[in-house]
């Protein structure tokens, strides 16, 4: 087969769907995007089933013959590495302890690269950037608080065990009002994951309406569950409602203040903000990055914000994720061509 007939597949594992992507032997993506349901609960050789009908999908859009398909690059949602995942997290019990690249491998007859989603999107986020070369920083809010970090050139930088970037799950010293450190969903106190995620709005709404000054506040009704008052949370931010403005406020703050230790270790050069807020309106995601940058000033030393060289040089730039829900495929495609399409 010509090298001009070979293509590349990214599929981003998630705990409810997979995102799938192809990416040509130029290292351009086709266009071609399919997005299936991932059955992740029900074992791993079900979600395989489902993973072949994404290649299926993605080579009829193409319209070439899955054969051409020569690698793939997967994400999974869990910490792994060299192939076996290493918790459960969101995915069934079989998965753990499996090598489920090689497995995955076997099962297609091609060769496949894995790692874990929050790398994955760092990837995708520096693939829709190929004018910059040099390191990339990804955080994402979300449910938890992931990341990943994109070396210079291209190469994510994911430890010796795979378990590295685990940004959710730094310390920072911020304090409830009554002086507790609040707890993680990983077990521990005080991480940066249990001020920056959907499961600390959650928390901090509903420590929140309980106070005299919001009794009348619409999320203080009995009848919306804190799931539900945590979702809407955005969409009162959004117009400006003072509660909703005041936590997000916070949460800015304390992830810009969680940067800054970040940068002083890594000194990633670029940092990019991705998750659910990505897709919030302009007026929204401005303000909010204005509370990071407030956090990082307030926590970084000042070469990590400006060159004493050049006074005019920012030395670490914030942008808000370009890449789009299926950032994370198409970074785990064009990973899978540089890796397989020599």
């Amino acid at each position: 087969m010509s090298q001009a007939n070979k293509y590349f597949a990214g599929l981003d594992i998630g705990g409810s769907t997979v995102k799938a992507a192809l990416v040509d032997a130029n290292g351009a993506s086709t266009g071609a995007l399919v997005e299936v349901k991932s059955r992740v609960k029900e074992g791993y050789k079900t979600t395989f089933e489902q993973l072949q009908e994404a290649l299926r999908q993605l080579a009829e859009k193409a319209n070439i013959e899955v054969s051409a398909i020569r690698g793939a690059g997967m994400d999974v949602p869990a910490p792994n590495c060299e192939g076996v995942v290493w918790t459960r997290a969101n995915l069934g019990d079989d998965w753990v302890g499996t090598n489920v690249r090689d497995e995955l491998s076997e099962l297609l007859g091609i060769p496949v690269y894995m790692t874990n989603d929050g790398n994955a999107a760092a990837l995708g986020e520096y693939a829709v950037r190929p004018d910059y070369s040099g390191g990339l920083l990804l955080v994402a809010p979300g449910t938890g608080l992931g990341g990943g970090l994109v070396l210079p050139g291209g190469k994510i930088y994911a430890g010796a065990n795979g378990l590295a970037l685990e940004v959710g799950h730094i310390s920072v010293p911020h304090r409830e009002e009554n002086g507790e450190l609040p707890e993680c969903s990983c077990g521990l106190k005080g991480c940066a994951e249990a001020w920056v995620s959907l499961m600390a709005l959650r928390r901090r709404v509903s420590i929140e309406v309980a106070k005299d000054e919001w009794k009348d506040h619409p999320l203080a009704s009995d009848e919306i569950s804190v799931i539900e008052k945590a979702f809407q949370l955005r969409d009162y931010a959004e117009k400006d409602d003072p509660l909703a403005v005041q936590i997000f406020q916070q949460q800015g703050q304390i992830l810009g203040y969680a940067l800054a230790d970040l940068v002083r270790v890594f000194d990633p050069g670029k940092v990019v903000i991705g998750g659910g807020l990505a897709d919030t309106s302009e007026n929204f995601r401005n303000r909010y990055m204005g509370w990071i940058q407030e956090g990082f000033i307030e926590r970084a030393w000042p070469v990590y914000r400006n060159s004493p060289i050049e006074p005019e040089k920012v030395t670490t730039s914030f942008e808000w994720a370009a890449g789009g829900d299926f950032s994370a495929a198409l970074g785990m495609g064009f990973v899978a061509k540089d890796l397989f399409g020599k």
